[in-house]
């Protein structure tokens, strides 16, 4: 779809599987579980929706899911469902192949939001998915990446980004920094210290990635936080701040996890934020 001077498409990567407990924190099983239904295992589906925006000089791509490199037990472990390779969702979206690809962003390097920022060559050794790219990330959240504590270690995996860093590939960026004209990342705390969300502002429109800050639809409602994150207080006043601001400006939202509704805008009903979901 085109927004302002710009062109952005949705891209899905893969679905997965988390614990619902951890996804919805404090809230209780039997209200989370009405709008995100658990399988046997007590884990709800997520999706993970990557963005395509091309500019008059670029073909930048935000976020790049899961990744292709996962082990036969690991798959199981996430419950890893993967319709077709990414590349190939990749072109029919686009028209693009990897290697067209300029820029590639990520908001923060935990595994479902980076892990196709590499792939395993012919070989078996692990190489840059997006040959011709420049990967951009925070310092802050690279230099966390790399020396990450107890609490969220399990969800950095240095085969994401050391061949990047090996290559000369990765560009190491302030907490924020504009990627185009309109186009920028910012430093949002609440998921962990460093993770960045997307502005883009384009002709009288803002476009708006929450990241992790509000991972899916269900999120919306302000004590829904996940377990995962690292400082909720800081997730519930940025959620304080955003959404309101969200809906007045009528932004078109996108949310990374949610499998049926990752690009919608907001409405308000009987006092409660609703998304209304937009097909492109």
């Amino acid at each position: 779809m085109q927004f302002g001077d710009y062109r952005i498409e949705i891209i899905p990567d893969t679905e997965f599987r988390l614990d619902g407990g951890v996804m919805f924190g404090v809230v209780p099983r039997v209200l989370w579980e009405k709008v995100a239904p658990a399988d046997e295992f007590n884990r709800v589906w997520l999706g993970t929706n990557c963005l395509f925006i091309e500019t008059a000089t670029e073909k930048i791509l935000i976020e790049t899911g899961m990744g292709e490199k996962w082990t036969e037990k690991q798959t199981k472990i996430f419950g890893i469902f993967r319709r077709k390779p990414f590349a190939e969702t990749l072109f029919e979206k686009t028209g693009c192949k990897p290697d067209d690809i300029t820029i590639v962003v990520n908001t923060h390097l935990h595994f479902d939001h980076c892990g196709g920022n590499t792939k395993l060559d012919e070989n078996g050794k692990i190489v840059p998915a997006f040959s011709n790219a420049r990967y951009f990330v925070s310092r802050k959240e690279f230099e966390h990446a790399e020396n990450p504590h107890e609490r969220d270690k399990a969800s950095y995996l240095k085969e994401n980004w050391e061949a990047l860093k090996k290559d000369g590939h990765l560009e190491l960026k302030p907490s924020i920094y504009e990627i185009a004209s309109g186009l920028t990342m910012i430093e949002t705390r609440g998921h962990n210290g460093s993770m960045q969300t997307v502005c883009l502002k384009s002709g009288n429109g803002t476009f708006y990635s929450f990241s992790d800050l509000i991972p899916t639809t269900a999120h919306i409602p302000l004590p829904w936080i996940m377990g995962y994150d690292l400082f909720p207080l800081e997730t519930l006043e940025n959620k304080k701040r955003l959404l309101p601001q969200a809906l007045k400006e009528n932004w078109l939202c996108w949310f990374y996890h949610d499998f049926e509704t990752p690009l919608c805008r907001l409405v308000e009903r009987n006092g409660r934020l609703k998304a209304i979901k937009i097909d492109i």
